[in-house]
């Protein structure tokens, strides 16, 4: 699929403005079993990629996410400033200029491994993972590709009745069940606003 400058700008202003639009939501979701400042720090750095778009969106797609991850890491605080980072970078390390469905799946498979590799994580630890790994099965399955969101919001709310095993939510142990996932919430809205840009 070519994704030439204008459908690079469409891509990334949908996922700044969507992640931007439920800062608010995310940081409610992380003040229940966070530190309350998920929404924020992922408004931060996407405010940044916006100031940078019109560079961001010149450079090739490769290039383009590597920035986007590049953005997120020295913006974004907490946990997720480098595990989003790491998921961006490496999907830019990953993807070619023009990938088919099938590049797209295997380059976002590795950037699910990075992500495990920098937070030490896996699924079923109550985290962004949780959401991503469903996604990827779904890309992989060949189905409508209009179904991701659906799986991608289904996920999150499958963290609700979780135990947290990793991040701050893990200190409170039996505490973290019964709230959906900041992270895992987060990914679930950057994977409607690609699809929905596509």
């Amino acid at each position: 699929m070519e994704i030439d400058e204008a459908l690079r700008r469409k891509l990334v202003q949908a996922v700044a403005d969507t992640v931007i639009a439920h800062a608010e939501e995310l940081t409610t979701l992380d003040m229940a079993i966070g530190d309350g400042d998920h929404g924020l720090n992922m408004k931060r750095g996407f405010e940044a990629v916006l100031a940078d778009l019109d560079k961001i969106v010149a450079l090739p797609l490769p290039k383009a996410l590597h920035q986007v991850g590049m953005t997120l890491v020295m913006k974004v605080g907490g946990a997720s400033g480098p595990l989003y980072g790491t998921l961006f970078m490496q999907l830019g390390k990953s993807l070619p200029e023009a990938p088919t469905r099938a590049e797209a799946a295997e380059a976002f498979a590795a950037a699910i491994d990075a992500v495990k590799a920098r937070g030490k994580s896996d699924v079923g630890s109550k985290t962004m993972l949780d959401v991503l790994a469903p996604v990827l099965a779904a890309l992989r399955a060949d189905g409508d590709l209009r179904a991701l969101p659906d799986v991608a919001d289904a996920a999150a709310e499958a963290t609700k009745p979780m135990k947290a095993l990793r991040g701050r939510a893990s200190f409170l142990g039996e505490r973290s069940i019964g709230h959906v996932d900041p992270g895992g919430r987060s990914s679930a809205l950057i994977v409607r606003a690609v699809v929905a840009a596509l």
